[in-house]
């Protein structure tokens, strides 16, 4: 039986043929390794993320409600009127203006000689800025989760409307105002919460989920 030699050409055309057949393979081999390893770190990272949010649901971040003031020096003047309360403590708590009795819907602090800060006791924005004849500088603050804080007698305002304060941030200086004289310079506090007044004294050190409007 003869013998046949390929030509050159044939032999070089079956080599290039061959080494594209081998290089086609090894493709398709390394892409379906990438394929296979692309969910396992898609779902890696999705049980970090889970693990991660569950941290973080546990941790109580939750901010207590604090003073409208951080000078330790500040007593409380006159009472909020509880209309609960003992009629002895109903009597400190009412504001005699020009033979007028008007009911306490806050809390008076003061006690210095001299002015001092009076701070927002949670974040908020400042929703009104007033003069008024009566209760001098007037400052309010809504916190959200119908909770607003109303600052009185004011002799210095820091804020503007529509600021967005900080809880412990100075909003303004404590002074003097024409319907309570007598208290010298103070704040006259006042908290709302859900459409009523509430006495502040049992709201500081308590979380917002915590405040109850009695």
């Amino acid at each position: 039986m003869e013998k046949r030699k390929l030509k050159k050409p044939v032999f070089y055309g079956l080599c290039v043929t061959t080494l594209a057949i081998l290089l086609g393979a090894l493709y398709y081999v390394d892409n379906s390794n990438n394929s296979l390893q692309q969910p396992q770190e898609q779902d890696y990272k999705y049980v970090s993320r889970l693990f991660e949010d569950e941290t973080q649901a546990v941790v109580n971040t939750q901010t207590l409600v604090m003073r409208p003031y951080n000078n330790a020096d500040v007593k409380a003047l006159q009472n909020f009127y509880d209309y609960k309360g003992k009629e002895t403590d109903q009597e400190r708590s009412i504001i005699n203006y020009e033979t007028t009795y008007i009911q306490n819907n806050g809390v008076a602090y003061g006690g210095l000689s001299d002015t001092f800060d009076v701070v927002s006791i949670l974040d908020g924005t400042v929703t009104s800025i007033k003069d008024d004849k009566l209760l001098g500088k007037v400052v309010t603050i809504d916190h959200g989760n119908n909770i607003i804080s109303s600052y009185q007698s004011l002799s210095e305002v820091l804020v503007k409307e529509n600021d967005k304060v900080t809880q412990g941030m100075a909003i303004g200086k404590a002074g003097q105002s024409n319907i309570n004289k007598n208290l010298g310079n103070h704040v006259l506090f006042e908290l709302n919460i859900d459409g009523q007044y509430v006495n502040p004294e049992n709201c500081y050190d308590k979380a917002v989920d915590q405040l109850k409007s009695n």
